[in-house]
């Protein structure tokens, strides 16, 4: 074959214009807010006045989105502002997972290892693998009722009462009502047993500094506050706290693949196991589908997706009251929602629905 039309074509598409990324420095780039009744709707339903009896203002905190890596929307409320860090109640969930991911592309374990490998207190359950506290699904019988229900719960009782000095250990002396892998129970409780079995791969003293040697500061997040249990484990079912710009950082390192800048933090597959359904999750057990430690719009048994108005691929780590990060991948979209809504009338595809109005997305070149 001629080499003359061989060299044209290789030319011709290095001559293509490669469109540059944008990564947040510490501070991030900012596109121009757009106007319009659209945006208008967003800001009707996100800022809504509210006063339910224990707290006057508007039902959200903090309301944040990122296209591309650029912040497009920005707006805070109440006593929160951009430096201001919010706890994110279970989101802190997902966080631990993407922390594990780090620790799973250094080799430090395997999905299927029995996690009483690393967390000796769970040796009367050695069938429980790190990959089912990841589903929720370990098998423990567990009770995750929260302020309405406090008698009969197992959350309750590990954070304040009988279980707050050593949360994992708590965890791990619940009877089975299950096998492992089975079944989808979520679990505050399964997420603390991961927190610990982290502590068991690193040894205590990495282990306090990980989530920011890990994660954090390859992020450029330096206000994050993760509490400990007296034992010495991260609370990582409930007390992180972040802004929501350094939330976002988190959201676009996931959007992208597991990849900041030019480092692949994470592997692509822990991402991919993170957005993949479980198997044993059943429609309407939850407000999303169970992935790894995430949230997913998915449509499983027949049922139709949890936020009707948002893509399938979308995602997210969801925390109590109505803290989120979603994750739209085809519209490269990071969106952070910090807000108090203990009415319960906040629902996850109406504000979707909403930002998806409000930033469509651009037409590619």
């Amino acid at each position: 074959m001629a080499k003359g039309p061989i060299l044209l074509v290789l030319l011709a598409l290095l001559s293509l214009p490669v469109q540059a990324e944008d990564w947040p420095a510490e501070q991030w780039s900012r596109d121009p807010e757009p106007r319009g009744p659209a945006l208008q709707a967003l800001e009707d339903y996100a800022f809504v006045p509210r006063d339910d009896g224990s707290r006057q203002g508007v039902r959200t905190d903090a309301l944040l989105v990122v296209r591309d890596g650029r912040l497009v929307y920005e707006r805070y409320a109440g006593e929160t502002g951009p430096r201001t860090p919010h706890l994110i109640w279970s989101a802190s969930k997902s966080l631990l997972a993407v922390v594990m991911g780090v620790a799973f592309g250094e080799g430090r374990f395997a999905l299927q290892d029995s996690a009483s490998k690393f967390y000796p207190p769970l040796k009367h359950h050695p069938d429980i693998t790190l990959a089912d506290l990841l589903h929720w699904a370990s098998g423990l019988d567990w009770q995750e009722d929260y302020e309405y229900a406090p008698l009969n719960s197992s959350v309750v009782a590990m954070l304040y009462t009988r279980g707050h000095r050593d949360m994992a250990a708590f965890a791990a002396q619940r009877a089975a009502f299950t096998s492992p892998g089975q079944a989808f129970r979520y679990s505050s409780g399964d997420s603390n047993l991961l927190a610990a079995s982290l502590r068991g791969m690193l040894g205590a003293r990495p282990y306090a500094d990980y989530p920011w040697q890990a994660l954090f500061e390859p992020l450029g997040i330096s206000q994050a506050v993760w509490e400990r249990d007296a034992a010495g484990t991260f609370v990582a079912s409930s007390y992180l706290y972040m802004t929501a710009q350094d939330l976002a950082r988190v959201g676009l390192l996931m959007q992208r693949e597991g990849r900041w800048r030019d480092r692949q933090l994470l592997p692509r597959a822990w991402v991919e196991f993170c957005r993949t359904p479980f198997a044993g999750y059943r429609a309407g057990q939850d407000v999303a589908v169970a992935g790894g430690h995430w949230w997913l719009n998915r449509a499983v048994d027949g049922a139709p997706r949890p936020w009707p108005d948002a893509p399938q691929e979308t995602y997210a780590a969801l925390g109590h009251w109505g803290q989120a990060l979603y994750i739209v991948p085809q519209q490269r979209l990071v969106i952070v929602r910090y807000g108090d809504d203990r009415d319960g009338s906040y629902q996850h595809n109406e504000l979707l629905k909403r930002v998806l109005a409000a930033f469509p997305t651009p037409e590619q070149p």
